[in-house]
């Protein structure tokens, strides 16, 4: 499918069940012209195709498909409308917002039931032939374990746009993402992954760049084999491969953010750019007798993966991301639609049954946003292993603890231990759940701790995008501020967020920028500022914030206890007789039934040792204290000859080497406490 290079020349090759004629449009090298136009008259099935001989790498083309308009039938093809090869592995010229690429007439009291005649070649990219070669030497992917991972979600030009040892030329690019500045800053915080947002090629929707806007996450893709071009310096897809095989070199996963729920089209009142024109009944699910189309991701139009072939597109696409640029995994936005059949979602349907079984993607890292706005759309837990799911059940229950919520004793209980009553079934594992406290789509962690109302304006929708219970609190004033007591009350409550985090079973992701403190003004959903409210500002970067998040990475990394694969069911350890979970309040004693569900319940206590069903012999334990009350007297568990306490956020500059807790007498107010048994071996400084 798509453009194949032959040796003595190309062959193209489209799919479309439902036109009656397809054209191939070759244009000038930089697409302004167009030379010719050749009907594909060789057809296997529903796949089209044509050899030419003589072309080769450069190539600029586009297609024609002729057929019937009828939306009513769910047919809505013009052949006076230049489509994007649906297979595109690079383009020429940006998508121009014009009334002609709109299939019908803008303004017709029809609306589109209207046909327009205009040509829409000049407003639109075209596709270019090209070769993806590549010298990876020994690249080699890191493969790292699901239990040992943490995950960095980052933007590309976010995250580099400002960056000071970033070189000008490749800031907001794929080749400054992996510059030496970034990988060893990510090294530094022990990122085993990093989480791009977006790069298959994406638009600027019409009505933010009206608004002198642009779609900056870039969920709104285009092209499924595209590298974004506005992340290209030289507008060459090795850099992109020069970025992986970089983040290789530093021991570093790449997984990429991937939007396979809807196109770019839109509703029926969208452009026509490439799948409605060459298959709308096809490509897309449509609803009202085929006129109107299925929004489950609430973006206009929702791909039809049910259909063979739309499926076929979607994995050669990520089969493409793997064996081209040795991707190491996906995060699946708005995974749900993906799993959702004629019948409703099923964890066996036709994508996941075909992604499970593939073997170039057998060894990559699949991970699933489960929910979608659709009918029974929210599925947390329900996707198949080998699957991670993002946890929003984390996230929510964090923030209310530390926020002082009452009643959530209970609930943070059941998060620190991978949220097992959503993935404790079916063979998954604790990894299977993606723990954050924050995420690209809401606030960042400074401004959880700084504002209580999103400020959304600059979006131009009047403050009502963007979620509006964000369980934030601004720690007694709003917004940014120099009183020291409000300040020191915010750094403590992000490192609970933090250590809570990183002390969790589950998967830990922690969002780029909030290890140096990166605020966006309390906007908390940045989608569209491409400018100072999401860059990272990298000039005044919280030193101490930053070394903390270190500290806690080297902490996980030193104690398996914390990063277990098997889930923890309180069981009694065969090697010594002690339960692998041991719940405690802070006097020591086991919490009751009626402790559970007291709102006074405020300091929750929790003894770890390794899984009692993986017959591990070591004697190692851990006992973490997580007070989100007052100051309470704490006496430590008898279970251990002695305790060395190793984190205290109340004392952020605890050596990491930790020091005996014989005196320990009490757990300070709003804090988190680490201790681990002195039957292990000494932590390193």
């Amino acid at each position: 499918m798509g453009a194949s290079l032959t040796g003595d020349g190309v062959n193209f090759a489209v799919f479309s069940a439902n036109a009656e004629k397809i054209e191939l449009c070759l244009f000038s090298s930089d697409g302004r012209k167009e030379l010719c136009r050749l009907p594909m008259v060789d057809r296997d099935g529903d796949v089209w195709h044509i050899h030419v001989g003589g072309l080769t790498v450069g190539v600029v083309y586009g297609f024609r498909a002729h057929g019937p308009y009828e939306p009513e039938q769910g047919h809505r093809f013009n052949p006076n409308k230049l489509l994007l090869d649906p297979y595109a592995r690079a383009y020429e010229g940006r998508l121009k917002w014009s009334d002609a690429v709109m299939g019908y007439k803008v303004g017709s009291p029809r609306a589109d039931l209207s046909f327009d005649t205009r040509d829409s070649a000049f407003a639109v990219p075209k596709s270019v032939v090209t070769d993806p070669s590549f010298s990876w030497g020994n690249d080699q992917p890191p493969r790292t374990s699901r239990a040992d991972s943490l995950i960095y979600e980052a933007h590309v030009k976010s995250s580099t746009a400002l960056h000071p040892g970033v070189e000008k030329g490749q800031r907001g690019t794929f080749l400054g993402m992996s510059s030496d500045p970034m990988l060893e800053h990510l090294q530094k915080l022990g990122v085993t992954a990093v989480e791009l947002l977006p790069v298959q090629a994406f638009i600027d929707d019409r009505f933010l760049v009206l608004k002198g806007l642009k779609n900056h996450w870039g969920y709104n893709t285009l092209g499924f084999f595209t590298p974004e071009p506005r992340y290209m310096a030289q507008g060459a897809i090795w850099e992109l491969q020069t970025m992986v095989r970089r983040f290789h070199a530093a021991g570093i996963e790449v997984i990429l953010d991937v939007v396979y729920n809807h196109t770019a089209e839109g509703d029926e009142l969208g452009p026509t750019l490439s799948f409605r024109g060459f298959d709308n009944a096809s490509y897309y699910r449509l609803a009202g007798g085929g006129r109107y189309y299925a929004n489950d991701a609430g973006t206009g139009n929702t791909l039809d993966l049910t259909h063979p072939m739309v499926l076929r597109m979607v994995m050669d696409s990520l089969r493409y991301w793997v064996e081209t640029f040795h991707v190491d995994g996906f995060r699946f936005d708005l995974a749900t639609v993906l799993g959702r059949e004629s019948h409703g979602f099923d964890p066996h349907g036709g994508f996941l049954d075909a992604i499970r079984q593939d073997p170039v993607l057998a060894g990559v890292k699949l991970i699933a946003e489960p929910w979608d706005i659709g009918p029974g759309g929210y599925q947390l837990g329900a996707f198949p292993h080998p699957f991670h799911e993002w946890n929003d059940k984390f996230r929510d229950g964090a923030r209310r603890f530390w926020k002082g919520d009452a009643g959530q004793t209970r609930d943070l209980a059941a998060r620190l231990l991978g949220s097992a009553e959503r993935f404790d079934h079916s063979g998954r594992a604790a990894t299977s759940s993606i723990n954050y406290v924050t995420s690209h789509d809401g606030f960042t962690l400074e401004d959880l701790v700084s504002f209580t109302i999103k400020r959304n304006f600059a979006n131009g929708e009047d403050n009502r995008d963007g979620h509006d219970e964000n369980h934030s609190d601004n720690m007694g004033l709003e917004g940014p501020t120099r009183d020291a007591g409000v300040l020191a009350a915010r750094a403590l409550r992000k490192r609970n967020l933090l250590a809570t985090l990183f002390l969790s079973q589950g998967v830990p992701m922690i969002l780029a920028g909030d290890e140096i403190g990166h605020s966006q003004g309390g906007n908390n959903n940045a989608y569209a500022q491409d400018n100072a409210v999401s860059w990272i500002d990298w000039s005044k970067p919280d030193l101490a914030l930053h070394g903390f998040v270190e500290r806690l990475s080297a902490l996980r990394r030193a104690l398996p206890v914390l990063r277990q694969r098997r889930f923890l069911h309180a069981r009694a350890r065969p090697t010594d007789g002690i339960p692998d979970v041991i719940w405690r309040r802070a006097d020591g004693t086991i919490p009751m039934h009626e402790d559970w569900h007291d709102p006074a319940f405020r300091c929750l206590c929790v003894e770890l040792r390794m899984s009692a069903e993986g017959n591990d012999p070591s004697p190692e334990a851990v006992f973490a204290v997580f007070n989100t009350g007052a100051k309470v007297p704490l006496h430590l568990p008898d279970t251990a000859p002695g305790w060395q306490l190793i984190l205290d956020t109340t004392q952020p500059d605890l050596p990491l080497s930790g020091h005996p807790a014989k005196t320990f007498t009490e757990a300070p107010a709003q804090s988190v406490l680490l201790f681990r048994s002195q039957t292990g071996n000494p932590m390193e400084a």
